[in-house]
């Protein structure tokens, strides 16, 4: 992956300045109903599960919060909306259903396409193909994907038609949804009379991350200046009630690289350093197969929810160690992306075939229990 460069914090269009967006407090973004929270058993510990995976689809996930400005926001100039990355990711699939939407066309640019690539619909690149997506490969040999737009395509004489988002929707854009995710959990908070929350997510590009944290920041100095603000705080407690003021803390880890490139990320976006997450866990392979990953995705699953591969896995793994140590409570942020374990599962298969004997929809989690015998459970790979 490419490190981003400030020319590209902003969403870049030639026109994008002209864009018209509502502020925050107004967004259109802003969504009509909040995604759920549950409670579930994690390792013996309890943990709040934020459930952005159950968003509408094709919007659910970060990728629903991050795109909820382009869904709504006036771009009258646009007809293509431009991207790169994976031809496997979750921001494919969500940009081609966006661009569906408003009418525009998706050219989304990629290093490769493998031959083993899962090209059916119910994948994101076989599906961001069925809703009229382009996805090309760089014309040009030895030019990464995002140094192509950045020199050669925006450069065109289609430029003002153009609207530029950075490698999984890395922008300003990206803000209001995300603070709207964080309106959210501060009424969850309150309405569960918590004094702090530490709110973990894995990270990509930490866009999410670092948003989240901003809010949270503001809302800090909100709360400093008033007890009670109706625009914040949509469902008060009783008059007889004190008010309580959660503090809050977005942690996170790497996914992709390790903390020093999430600093150079968030630095992109953000020059105040006071706002940025804590960041936890080592250097992570993106993308690289693990036996460990599949097995805490295999034990989610089998107590009913399934995360994707890519990310949560890792993130989940980092969380695990760090809720030993540190004092909760802890939530976690479900950021969607299923339509990924299409492609992802078959990965795993021809490298962990002993987890998928039973059948085709099944695989087997070997575990070791206190008394040393190992014994096997069955867990659904699809439904």
């Amino acid at each position: 992956m490419t490190h981003p460069s400030s020319s590209t914090n902003q969403c870049t269009a030639t026109h994008q300045i002209q864009a018209n967006h509502e502020s925050p407090a107004n967004d259109k973004s802003r969504a009509s109903h909040p995604s759920s929270v549950d409670l579930i058993d994690f390792y013996g510990k309890p943990l709040w599960l934020k459930r952005d995976d159950l968003l509408p689809e094709p919007f659910s996930g970060n990728k629903g919060r991050k795109f909820a400005s382009l869904l709504s926001g006036d771009f009258p100039a646009v007809t293509t909306l431009i991207s790169y990355g994976s031809p496997q990711s979750n921001s494919l699939y969500s940009m081609a259903a966006l661009a569906q939407r408003r009418g525009w066309q998706l050219e989304f640019y990629v290093d490769h396409i493998a031959g083993s690539l899962f090209r059916g619909e119910t994948g994101n690149f076989g599906g961001a193909i069925a809703m009229g997506a382009k996805v090309l490969e760089v014309p040009l040999k030895g030019m990464s994907a995002r140094s192509y737009i950045e020199t050669e395509r925006l450069n065109r004489p289609d430029r003002q038609q153009l609207l530029y988002i950075p490698e999984g929707g890395r922008c300003s854009l990206a803000r209001a949804g995300v603070h709207q995710l964080g309106r959210e959990i501060v009424d969850f908070a309150r309405e569960q009379r918590l004094s702090s929350l530490n709110v973990f997510l894995p990270s990509g590009t930490g866009s999410t991350a670092l948003y989240l944290s901003e809010f949270f920041g503001q809302e800090a100095l909100r709360c400093q200046q008033t007890v009670f603000s109706e625009p914040l705080f949509t469902k008060p407690p009783s008059v007889d009630t004190p008010y309580p003021q959660p503090s809050f803390q977005v942690v996170t880890c790497p996914v992709v690289g390790d903390a020093a490139y999430l600093q150079e990320q968030f630095a992109e976006l953000s020059m105040d350093e006071s706002i940025y997450p804590k960041v936890v866990g080592a250097r992570h392979h993106y993308a690289k197969l693990r036996r460990e990953e599949l097995e805490i995705w295999a034990k989610m699953k089998q107590q009913g929810i399934e995360f994707e591969l890519l990310y949560d896995p890792c993130g989940l793994l980092v969380l695990k160690a760090l809720m030993d140590s540190e004092p909760g409570p802890w939530l976690y942020v479900h950021q969607g992306g299923l339509r990924g374990n299409v492609s992802m599962l078959p990965r795993y298969r021809r490298k962990y075939p002993e987890f998928f004997h039973l059948s085709e929809n099944e695989f087997q989690v070997a575990e070791v229990p206190g008394d040393g015998s190992v014994w096997s459970r069955k867990c659904q790979v699809a439904d």
